[in-house]
């Protein structure tokens, strides 16, 4: 049986300690699949003010009184909670996000691996409370005079605004790094989708895994929560770049000086190198099909340039419209289906606009933009797009294709003529991105190709015909390593292992006797 979240038909906020429900202006939630109404959200009603007060006030010094260990240990009970409810979540991430059940696992299994992550990080943190920032600073020649670089958390609030493609995965990265860094959050998943969001926070609350105050939700609108935040409060935004420079400009947040990190929009590309090996060749657009295709292409990480070189461009073209050609579109229920809607009207709208500009400057290799059949569903009903891999032998002057991000199942195969120096000036074109990819087998190429773009991304992902089995691919954040990236891609950073506690941690210098000082934080 589904949760509360579907039964019910009207979603809930956790506020205050207690659940909320709105009392009017109720958005709709869809199934995109069938265009039916499966639940309304609204968060009309609730105390902004007073939710932030309880998580600063209750939540804030219930998580700072307790060591890296022990809060690892609800991370690591938040983990297997989510997990065990897993099949009840893959149905609920079927009926409101139009996913595959492969899209939905992908999506669960994101998030519980990363709470674990956070939980091992704690465990290896221990029984402290303050991390130390780097080497003791002798300050005094040899005498007692010395000073250490500390972090501890912040007495604020994490306010967590997501992205409507990752339910699960987007607010329980956020809120590993906040809650093992000490610090209560908020989250705010997109209300389009926000079922799981929904039913993973209740679970959560429902064993009782953390403190009061510790985690609350919103679901719906965000109302006027920004406005009621201070200089130690925290923002952490997923979505689009319009979306991200409201959040930025908003006047409550300059004043107070709040910290905002945002990740926003990528134009990710994958590189063939001239000398990959066949099973470079082969795992590569393995890649390429999969990040066209999983999650209807409503990935954030997902490849939307295709850089092969010109020798290559005919081959390649041949072996993606072919894999593309089987891959089959429909009701996400079905188990042969691979791809299913996208998860909402405006995203198909948005999607089919993003095309027709991509279409000034390139052309059509694979997939009609003004047909798809979806296997097992009425006709004329659903969010459906179909896959489409458009083409530009002059790269560098098909410019849209560096300037427009189209969040749907496209990518754009591009031609360029074999050097590292050219394929880095075409990447550079996308103006900062979240990770790109480089297949070679050629150390120097691989080695040029570091050198020319790394500044321009947070992440670049490697592979060689070594490796080729046994890597997960551009598209899977992993815990351990940065997520984020500068220019476009919004200039934030997440994740990397204890690198991702950082924002929601003050540094602080401390001088003064240096045996007393290493003995408060543990030298």
């Amino acid at each position: 049986m589904l949760g509360y979240t579907v039964i019910v038909n009207k979603l809930r906020s956790y506020v205050y300690g207690e659940w909320v429900q709105g009392d009017d202006r109720f958005a709709e939630l869809k199934n995109p699949t069938t265009e039916t109404t499966i639940a309304q959200a609204s968060t009309a009603g609730i105390d902004m003010d007073r939710a932030l007060r309880h998580s600063r006030e209750v939540g804030g010094p219930a998580l700072r009184a307790l060591t890296f260990a022990e809060r690892g240990a609800l991370l690591a009970a938040m983990s297997r909670t989510i997990h065990g409810a897993r099949e009840e979540l893959i149905e609920l991430a079927i009926e409101n996000g139009g996913n595959t059940r492969g899209d939905a696992k992908f999506d669960l299994d994101g998030a519980t691996g990363t709470l674990m992550a956070y939980a091992d990080l704690g465990a290896e943190l221990g029984d402290r409370r303050t991390l130390v920032d780097g080497d003791p600073v002798d300050l005094g020649g040899g005498s007692r005079l010395g000073g250490y670089h500390i972090r501890i958390p912040r007495p604020g609030v994490a306010v967590h605004i997501g992205a409507f493609n990752f339910p699960a995965w987007g607010w329980a990265e956020k809120a590993a790094c906040a809650l093992l860094a000490g610090m209560p959050v908020l989250t705010k998943p997109a209300t389009a989708t926000s079922l799981v969001a929904a039913r993973t926070v209740e679970l959560v609350v429902e064993a009782k895994i953390l403190p009061q105050g510790a985690l609350s939700a919103l679901v719906g609108s965000a109302g006027d929560v920004l406005q009621q935040l201070s200089f130690h409060d925290v923002v952490a935004f997923t979505g689009g770049s319009a979306t991200a420079r409201t959040i930025r400009g908003t006047e409550r947040l300059l004043d107070a000086g709040v910290r905002v990190n945002v990740e926003a929009d990528s134009l990710n590309a994958a590189v063939l190198a001239p000398d990959a090996d066949d099973a470079t060749v082969d795992v590569f657009l393995r890649h390429v099909h999969r990040d066209i295709t999983q999650k209807a292409g409503q990935k954030c990480t997902a490849i939307r340039r295709i850089l092969v070189p010109e020798a290559a461009y005919d081959r390649v073209a041949e072996a993606l419209s072919e894999r593309l050609g089987d891959t089959v579109i429909g009701d996400p229920k079905l188990a042969d289906v691979r791809m299913g809607p996208l998860a909402t009207a405006r995203q198909r709208d948005d999607f089919n606009a993003g095309v027709a500009k991509l279409r000034e400057q390139t052309d059509i290799i694979y997939g009609d933009p003004a047909t798809v059949t979806p296997t097992g569903v009425d006709d004329g009903r659903g969010y459906f797009v179909p896959a489409l891999l458009l083409g530009a032998k002059s790269a560098l002057d098909a410019s849209v294709v560096h300037e427009l991000e189209v969040f749907g199942p496209c990518a754009t195969l591009l031609a360029y003529d074999g050097s590292a120096d050219q394929a880095s000036t075409i990447v550079r074109a996308g103006q900062g991105g979240l990770v790109t990819s480089v297949y070679s087998d050629d150390r120097k190429f691989s080695a040029a190709m570091i050198d020319g773009i790394a500044a321009w991304h947070g992440r670049i992902f490697l592979c060689d015909k070594k490796i080729a089995e046994k890597v997960p691919g551009p598209g899977t954040v992993l815990p351990s390593l940065l997520h984020g990236g500068p220019g476009r891609a919004g200039n934030g950073e997440e994740l990397g292992g204890v690198r991702g506690l950082e924002l929601y941690q003050h540094r602080t210098a401390l001088q003064g006797n240096a045996p007393l000082l290493a003995r408060y934080v543990g030298g």
